[in-house]
């Protein structure tokens, strides 16, 4: 992979985890003051609120805004370009159109630049190994006191876990073991708990305070309280950088002790009782080494003591704060939601057409191996890329596989993944009849327009899937893009008259001037776009096509225009340096057409492609 994949690759990786921080981090500080308003409220309801902002580390909010950006795909946009257009691209001579072309928009990269990437993943690596070498000597301490440990079958002990589990309701039967290790009473393991019990710690409990730290440790087992901090240990190895990421796993840890700490007393037991239990197992036993092993001695001990003590302290959800916790659960799920239902890229492919469009195929289609004898630019050596469409014909010169799929499924290069090598380098000479006759009385309007385009869409895909026996399926990502929006100091485009008008202007004998976009490019490497009565969309689907990239239309400009935009194909920097020569693609947008535009990373729809065949020649 070249250098510069690599870095466009990881500017695109560094975007979206830096989009993921930091909607992250807002949502943890968002959820602590939520904390906030439920200080005097049960421990639980903070618990699992923490709880949620710890799993939202794991779960982008550009997955929801993918499943918001599906469900637009579902939906369908407007079809594709409603041009009658002719269609010129560059290939030198088949250069690979899978690779994003949005670099062309930034300076080369430096050398410290093109090593980041490789530095930033070797200290990401050095911190994760290092996070899971600590959590596992800890865990050999606890396998090793489980190894040591004896099961019990008999004693005041076990006979106390039983009736609490009856009580509790609690149907899987809890393992209990005898550790000669001095730490503290603990539940070890997810599936199948087991409560490892220090070897004499009976002994300096009375049958009440056996019952409460029992009863402490049940309240971990049915709460899954192991689970969730080995959920939120993922998190920590994954993210160790982060401090926020470790202050959440503080307050999960307080917040649980806290609540074991309410149901235990809720369940019965005496406060002084159960803050003696405590202290007793604090003088005899040490903490566990591990979140995941649930004990009894976590969090700040001086501050459980003044709560389990307090009574009164605690209030039960009212209605208000039961709305609010409702409220605030709607609006995380539902906002990356509706962001990605109103960013979401318009999937021309999946467009409701009318129904002359549904299944529908071209008449006859002939298939050559292209041998390069097409038309090319004053003369040089470069070979255009032809595609023309008109409601009776489809023809095109010199395309790739890859690009005939772009045209009938609306997408860009980089929307388009996997495939065979020749994908991109065999080409192709197409003549396709659609059966349709050229009726020259028939109305000449946007509508029409739309209609062919639709229609012709439908017959090309019909043509990948019967002659290239083409298969993929769909899939969100995210991407770069660009955004098509009206430069600082306005907009120069000027609005064109109407097919309609035109027609009456220049009279039913005179030649009328057609609908069209037309790209071009002299030996010099100037380019041009000509385009009469065309929309910004239209405008930007055509820069999408040079840029290899989407291109969103973010103008809001209505109606169509009339212009020409010409700038050079060579290195921005040095077109523009040399006097009377053209500048790029972006300075050229500004200064003729008072556009610019901007990148922005995206949830993207792409295609992956699973199978395909060359068409075979007829």
């Amino acid at each position: 992979m070249m250098m510069r994949e690599l870095i466009a690759l990881w500017g695109s990786a560094a975007a979206a985890l830096g989009n993921h921080l930091w909607q992250s981090t807002v949502f943890a500080v968002a959820v602590g003051v939520l904390t906030l308003s439920l200080r005097k409220n049960h421990a639980r309801a903070r618990y699992w609120l923490w709880l949620a902002a710890s799993l939202k580390f794991l779960i982008p909010f550009s997955w929801l805004e993918g499943l918001g950006g599906r469900l637009a795909w579902v939906r369908g946009a407007t079809a594709s370009s409603g041009l009658s257009l002719v269609i010129e691209q560059v290939n030198q001579p088949f250069a690979s159109s899978a690779t994003p072309r949005i670099s062309q928009a930034v300076p080369h990269s430096s050398s410290l630049l093109q090593r980041l990437p490789i530095i930033l993943a070797v200290i990401w690596i050095c911190g994760f190994l290092a996070v899971l070498t600590t959590w596992y000597v800890r865990w050999r301490r606890v396998v090793a006191s489980i190894r040591e440990s004896e099961p019990v079958s008999e004693g005041r002990e076990l006979a106390a876990l039983r009736r609490l589990e009856c009580v509790m309701g609690i149907g899987q039967r809890v393992q209990m073991r005898i550790s000669r290790t001095m730490l503290e009473p603990g539940i070890f393991g997810i599936v199948r708990p087991v409560l490892i019990w220090p070897q004499g710690i009976s002994e300096c409990l009375d049958d009440e305070h056996l019952e409460a730290v029992l009863a402490h440790e049940l309240w971990h087992v049915r709460r899954r309280d192991n689970l969730a901090a080995a959920l939120h240990m993922i998190v920590e190895a994954v993210f160790w950088f982060h401090p926020l990421v470790w202050w959440v796993g503080a307050r999960l840890v307080d917040e649980r002790e806290r609540a074991c700490d309410e149901q235990v007393l809720e369940l019965g037991s005496k406060r002084n009782v159960y803050a003696e239990s405590i202290l007793k197992v604090c003088q005899f036993c040490v903490g566990s080494p591990l979140a995941c092993v649930s004990g009894v001695t976590g969090s700040d001990l001086k501050k459980r003591m003044v709560h389990i003590m307090s009574e009164g302290m605690v209030r039960k959800l009212d209605f208000g704060r039961k709305i609010l916790l409702t409220a605030a659960a709607l609006a995380a799920f539902a906002a990356p939601v509706t962001i990605g239902l109103m960013t979401a890229a318009p999937n021309r492919a999946q467009a409701q057409v009318d129904d002359s469009a549904v299944g529908a195929k071209f008449e006859s289609v002939t298939v050559k191996p292209s041998v390069l004898n097409t038309p090319t630019y004053d003369g040089g050596d470069i070979h255009m890329v032809k595609m023309m469409v008109s409601p009776s014909d489809f023809l095109a010169r010199n395309v790739t596989i890859r690009t005939l799929i772009q045209e009938a499924y609306g997408v860009q290069a980089n929307q388009v993944l996997g495939g065979p090598e020749w994908l991109d380098t065999a080409a192709f000479d197409i003549d396709a009849k659609t059966g349709q006759p050229e009726n020259k009385e028939r109305p000449v309007n946007k509508a029409a327009f739309e209609r062919d385009a639709a229609i012709n869409h439908q017959m090309l895909q019909s043509f990948l899937a019967d002659r290239a026996k083409l298969t993929f399926h769909k899939e969100t990502k995210v991407l770069p893009t660009y955004e098509l929006v009206v430069a600082d100091n306005g907009s120069k485009l000027k609005p064109s008259v109407s097919l309609e008008s035109d027609m009456a202007e220049n009279g039913a004998g005179r030649p009328m001037k057609p609908r069209q976009m037309m790209m071009n490019m002299d030996q010099n490497k100037v380019r041009a776009i000509t385009g009469h009565e065309v929309s910004t969309d239209e405008l930007a689907q055509q820069l999408s096509r040079q840029l290899e990239v989407h291109v969103v239309d973010q103008t809001g400009l209505k109606g169509s225009f009339d212009f020409v935009l010409h700038w050079s194909d060579a290195v921005p920097a040095a077109s523009e340096s040399a006097p009377g020569s053209e500048p790029s693609l972006f300075t050229a947008l500004q200064q003729q057409l008072g556009l610019k535009l901007k990148p922005k990373e995206r949830p993207t729809q792409v295609l992956v492609i699973d199978h395909v065949e060359k068409p075979a020649e007829e």
